[in-house]
């Protein structure tokens, strides 16, 4: 399906989950000297005007960026992920929010790669525009990332964070990305994968999290924020997960403190929950 367009959700409670963990795992990465490769499923446009049609179309940003933008009692991990988008608004202003793509790309040092695949025909062209500067250093790929990453693995420098993150607009994405996620780990088990999932009331979506864990039966940790009940009417994300594979021993401890703080502060009712757990080797 080509109608999904993440402009319109763009810095909601699902992009902090899931950007403040892409935070985390590439300063992880570039402590050691070795390169790596940053390989992104569903790129998307890579970062994003707030004040677009788009995203002003329903504000989803006030769920997420926006109530922690002003706050001065962040958690360590948060804290971080809020300076990379500080980085993009330096008047202070909150007026564009960075995607994984761009949060990657200010992670990465002169030996790293960049390794993204986007579908959509508008999507892939401002990924481009965004990328125009970046050189051989980032390539960029019009197509299904599901059937391309298979060329990529294992990566040269033998070291990777691959992040599959669909739409799941199109309910076939849950079981292509379970596919997907198997047959990577066959090529390159050492990679450190996140897998980003919505939270919605849909059978794939509530048995999904079940399913990733049996790709990989120990080194695991899977992270979800739930901000409300599910809503009457049976429509809307009240939630999210992040599953990773081969995590970074630091971003368990990260994640307990970080959780509850987010529950308090993008919580919606008395729905508001996380769950954090892990089974690491």
């Amino acid at each position: 399906m080509l109608s999904y367009r993440h402009a319109f959700h763009a810095g909601n409670h699902a992009d902090v989950l899931k950007h403040l963990i892409v935070v985390q795992v590439l300063r992880y990465m570039a402590q050691k000297d070795k390169p790596f490769w940053y390989i992104d499923t569903h790129a998307g446009a890579g970062a994003y005007a707030l004040d677009s049609a788009q995203a002003t179309k329903n504000a989803e940003f006030d769920t997420g960026i926006g109530p922690l933008w002003d706050r001065t009692d962040l958690p360590p991990a948060i804290a971080d992920f809020v300076d990379e988008v500080r980085g993009m608004n330096p008047d202070g202003a909150l007026r564009f929010y960075p995607g994984s793509p761009y949060l990657a790309w200010n992670a990465m040092r002169e030996q790293d790669r960049l390794r993204l695949f986007e579908l959509h025909p508008t999507e892939i062209d401002v990924l481009r525009e965004n990328f125009r500067d970046a050189g051989r250093r980032a390539m960029l790929y019009a197509g299904d990332g599901f059937a391309g990453i298979k060329a990529l693995l294992p990566p040269a420098p033998r070291r990777a964070f691959v992040l599959i993150d669909p739409s799941y607009e199109d309910k076939k994405d849950y079981a292509r990305t379970i596919e997907t996620l198997d047959a990577s780990i066959q090529r390159f088990a050492t990679g450190t994968y996140a897998v980003w999932y919505p939270q919605v009331q849909r059978p794939e979506s509530q048995r999904f999290p079940e399913q990733l864990k049996r790709v990989l039966p120990t080194n695991w940790l899977h992270a979800s924020l739930t901000v409300r009940k599910p809503s009457a009417d049976g429509y809307g994300l009240h939630g999210s997960g992040m599953f990773v594979i081969n995590p970074p021993y630091t971003l368990e401890p990260l994640l307990k403190d970080t959780m509850p703080y987010l529950v308090r502060h993008l919580g919606l009712d008395a729905g508001a929950t996380f769950k954090l757990e892990s089974k690491l080797s």
